[in-house]
C-alpha cells in the first residue's frame, strides 16, 4: 500500500492496485523465469506502480533497457518486451530477436504494448520477419498513473503537440479510456463540464464508450460529483510564467521526473571536520518528492518566500525533541523516547534535505537575472508595455541566453497582447533566427500554429478584458498567509484555476462574455445515474471535482487547486488529472523541431 495515495477524499490506491493486478496477471501467463526489456521512457512511470520487489515475486530475474543489436546474456526462459507502440522501437526489437535466434537455446518472446496494441507496429514486426516469434502480444492499459493522493498523470510527453500541431487524437482517446477506467472503479461521474475543442472530443468519446458498454450497469456509488475537462490552449499563459511555489521552482530549475528530482551532490555531502572538502560525491543526489514525506507535504505548495520561516520553525521543534532525552529519567520514559527515535531521525534527515534544496533555489532566485526576468513577466501579465519590442528580451537574444528562455518570454508577451503587431513579431523572429540559427524557423512555425506566438488579428487585444473579468492580476498578494490563488505566481492567478473556481461558485453563467472570447466551445453534459445511486450531500460536505487538463498542467496550478480544496468555505475538493506534468521549458521544448 502506498499510504500517500489514500489521504484524500478519493483513495487512489484502488486504481494503483487495479493496474498492479493486471500486470501480475500478464507476468503469470509467461510461466518460468523472465527477463524484461524496457522501453527506457516507461521505467519512470512503471516505478510508481510496481517496484522491483513485485516483479521479483513473479520470477523476473533480469531487467534490461531496449537497445540495438544483441541482448545481454541472461539464463531465463522468457523475454518480455515492454514498449510504447512506436515504429522505431519495433526495428530495435526485431534486431534483438533475430540476434537471439542465432545465439542458441530457444527462448519464449512476449511483447506488452503500453497503453495500446498497434496494428501498424505488428505489421512492421511482420515485415521484419519476427512477428511469429512472439507467443503473447498484449496491451497493458496504463492510462492514468497515480502520482499522489490527489494527482494522476498519463505522462504522455507528446500530447499537446499531437493535438494542436498534428491533429492526432490518440492521446485524447487514451484520456477518455482512462476516465472510463476511473468510472468503473469510482462510479459514474454525474456531471461533465468542459471548455475547449479537445475537451468536447473527449466528452463525446466517453459518451460513445458508455453507449457501447450498455450491457453492464455501473452499480458503484459515485465518488466524484463533477468532471471538468479543460484544454491547455484555453490558458496558454500560465505555463509560460515562472512558477513561484517551492515545488514549482524545484521543477523549473532541476526538473521533476516521475516524482524524482536529481540535485547537485555537493550540498548534500556530510560535512566532516578538517577534511577540507576532499572526496566530494560526483553522482547527482536523487530524491523522491511526494506527500509521503511530512515536511514536503507541508511546504510544497507554499510560495518560496514563505518556506524559510517554516524550515526554521521545524528545526527548533526537532532540536527541542532531541533535547527531551535529557529529561527521560525512568525506564518507561527512556523506552518512549527510543520508540520515537526513528521518526525523529527521519524528520531531521528530511529537514536537512529541504534546507539544502531551499539554499540551492535561493542562489537562483536572488540572482539579478532572475529578478529582471520576473519583472518583465509580471509587467506583461499586468498589461504593461505588451505591444512593443521589449529591451530585456533584446538583451537576452544579444547575449545568446538559452533559446527556450527567449521563446518563453516572447510567447508570454504574445499571449498577453492577443498576438503581436506584425512589425514586432517580424523583428523578434529575425533576431532569433540570426542569433540562434535558421534551422529554428520550423520551431517558430510550430509556436505560431499552436497560437503561442502569432500576429494580432482584428487589431484588438482581448487579454485586458479577460484579465479584469477573471481578476487574473492581484496587486496585494500575501505570500505568507495567502487569501487567493494568485500567491502561486506572486500576483498572477492562473486562468485555468480561476475558471474552475468560478464554475464551482457562482457558475459559468456569470462569465459568458469571457468564455466566448477564450478558444473552443464550453459545454455541460449529464450522465444519468441508476436510482439509489444519486448522491445526497450532507450539510457542510464538500463536492469532489475531477479536473482533467488536456495538454499538461504545472505544479503551480496544482498548488492553486490544493489551496482551493483547503478553503474552509470553498465547497469543493479537487482531484487533478492530466496528460503530462509540464513546466514552461519542457512544454516549449516539446514543440521545438530538432535540427537534423
Amino acid at each position: 500500500m502506498a499510504t500517500h495515495l489514500s489521504y484524500g477524499r478519493v483513495n487512489l490506491n484502488v486504481l494503483r492496485e487495479a493496474v498492479r493486478r493486471e500486470l501480475r496477471e500478464f507476468l503469470d501467463k509467461c510461466a518460468g523465469s523472465k527477463a524484461i526489456v524496457w522501453d527506457e521512457y516507461l521505467t519512470g512511470p512503471f516505478g510508481l506502480i510496481a517496484q522491483y520487489s513485485l516483479l521479483k515475486e513473479h520470477e523476473v530475474e533480469k531487467m534490461f533497457t531496449l537497445k540495438g543489436s544483441r541482448l545481454p546474456a541472461a539464463d531465463v526462459k522468457n523475454i518480455i518486451f515492454v514498449v510504447r507502440p512506436r515504429l522505431e522501437l519495433m526495428d530495435i526489437i526485431s534486431e534483438n530477436v533475430l540476434s537471439e535466434d542465432r545465439r542458441g537455446p530457444a527462448r519464449d518472446f512476449h511483447i506488452l504494448f503500453v497503453p495500446r496494441r498497434s496494428l501498424l507496429c505488428e505489421q512492421r514486426l511482420k515485415d521484419l520477419g519476427v512477428l511469429g516469434s512472439f507467443i503473447h502480444r498484449e496491451e497493458y492499459s496504463l492510462d492514468l498513473i497515480p502520482f499522489d493522493g490527489d494527482l494522476l498523470s498519463m505522462e504522455s510527453e507528446g500530447a499537446f503537440k499531437e493535438c494542436y500541431l498534428e491533429s492526432d487524437q490518440t492521446s485524447l482517446y487514451h484520456a477518455a479510456k482512462g476516465l472510463m477506467t476511473l468510472q468503473a472503479l469510482y462510479g459514474t461521474i454525474p456531471q461533465i463540464f468542459g471548455k475547449g475543442e479537445c475537451a468536447r472530443q473527449v466528452a463525446n468519446m466517453m459518451i460513445r464508450m458508455k453507449r457501447e458498454f450498455t450491457g453492464s450497469q455501473n452499480s458503484i456509488f459515485p465518488v466524484f460529483d463533477n468532471l471538468l475537462l479543460l484544454d491547455r490552449n484555453v490558458d496558454l499563459l500560465t505555463p509560460l510564467a515562472t512558477q513561484l511555489t517551492y515545488e514549482g521552482l524545484i521543477d523549473e530549475i532541476y526538473g521533476i521526473q516521475n516524482s524524482y528530482v536529481k540535485l547537485p551532490p555537493e550540498k548534500f555531502a556530510p560535512k566532516k571536520q578538517g577534511d577540507g572538502g576532499k572526496d566530494l560525491p560526483t553522482e547527482a543526489k536523487k530524491l523522491q518528492l511526494n506527500s509521503a514525506e511530512e515536511l514536503y507535504a507541508e511546504i510544497r505548495d507554499k510560495n518560496f518566500n514563505a518556506v524559510g520561516s517554516v524550515l526554521s520553525k521545524k528545526a527548533k521543534v526537532i532540536s527541542a525533541a532531541f533535547e527531551e532525552r535529557h529529561n527521560a529519567k525512568t525506564v518507561g520514559e527512556i523506552k518512549q523516547f527510543v520508540s520515537q527515535l526513528p521518526h525523529m531521525q527521519a524528520a531531521r534527515g528530511s529537514l536537512a534535505n529541504h534546507t539544502s534544496i531551499a539554499e540551492l533555489i535561493k542562489d537562483v532566485t536572488t540572482s539579478e537575472d532572475f529578478f529582471d526576468k520576473l519583472t518583465v513577466e509580471q509587467e506583461f501579465m499586468s498589461g504593461i508595455d505588451t505591444d512593443k519590442v521589449n529591451s530585456y528580451i533584446e538583451d537576452c537574444i544579444a547575449q545568446k541566453h538559452p533559446l527556450i528562455k527567449v521563446l518563453r518570454l516572447v510567447c508570454l508577451q504574445s499571449v498577453c497582447n492577443s498576438g503581436l503587431k506584425q512589425k514586432v513579431l517580424d523583428y523578434y523572429k529575425r533576431e532569433i533566427l540570426q542569433t540562434y540559427g535558421y534551422e529554428h524557423i520550423l520551431t517558430l512555425h510550430n509556436l505560431e500554429k499552436t497560437g503561442l506566438l502569432k500576429p494580432q488579428t482584428g487589431g484588438r487585444n482581448t487579454y485586458p478584458t479577460i484579465r479584469k473579468t477573471l481578476r487574473l492580476w492581484m496587486d496585494d498578494v500575501n505570500e505568507q498567509n495567502p487569501m487567493d490563488i494568485s500567491y502561486v505566481y506572486s500576483g498572477y492567478a492562473p486562468l485555468s484555476v480561476r475558471l474552475a473556481q468560478l464554475l464551482s461558485r457562482p457558475g459559468w453563467r456569470s462569465i459568458e462574455e469571457v468564455l466566448r472570447i477564450l478558444p473552443g466551445p464550453h459545454f455541460e453534459e449529464r450522465q444519468p445515474l441508476p436510482t439509489g445511486l444519486q448522491k445526497k450531500r450532507q450539510p457542510g460536505e464538500n463536492r469532489v471535482t475531477l479536473i482533467f487538463f488536456l495538454g499538461g498542467v504545472t505544479f503551480a496550478e496544482i498548488a492553486a487547486l490544493r489551496f482551493l480544496s483547503q478553503l474552509e468555505d470553498g465547497g469543493t475538493e479537487y482531484v487533478i488529472a492530466t496528460t503530462k506534468l509540464i513546466n514552461g521549458a519542457s512544454w516549449i521544448e516539446s514543440l521545438m523541431e530538432k535540427p537534423f
